[in-house]
């Protein structure tokens, strides 16, 4: 599952603030990847701007790392930004889909499900 939201809030809005967002639930930004920007350097252009911000919160990504070294394919988490249909779009990889390929007890899924609200957050900063 991947979880999306939109917002009437513009892609450029978005961009100069969701490291700001980020930062006030305890995310840092690591990179962000301009996919249009990108493929057309490489000769592969694309008519859509989409753009990928890897986010990390630090203590999360430690404990969730030394108890299950697997799910560092998930990690940073990733937040897409583009525009469909005339409506601005955020997604991310769904909680389910993360703790549905790791083997996880009880206490595992609660501290995920506080990490995976905070990035919630962060992608709800533009709700209208």
């Amino acid at each position: 599952m991947i979880y999306t939201i939109t917002t009437k809030k513009s892609i450029e809005t978005i961009k100069s603030e969701i490291e700001a967002k980020a930062k006030e639930v305890g995310f840092g930004l690591l990179n962000t990847y301009e996919f249009k920007k990108i493929l057309e350097s490489k000769g592969f252009p694309i008519e859509k701007d989409i753009t990928v911000f890897e986010l990390c919160n630090p203590p999360g990504a430690q404990q969730a790392l030394e108890d299950i070294a697997a799910i560092s394919v998930y990690l940073p988490c990733r937040v897409s930004l583009y525009e469909e249909n005339g409506v601005t779009t955020l997604s991310t990889i769904g909680f389910e889909d993360i703790l549905g390929a790791v083997d996880v007890d009880e206490r595992f899924k609660s501290f995920m499900s506080i990490l995976f609200e905070n990035l919630k957050r962060v992608m709800h900063s533009w709700d209208n």
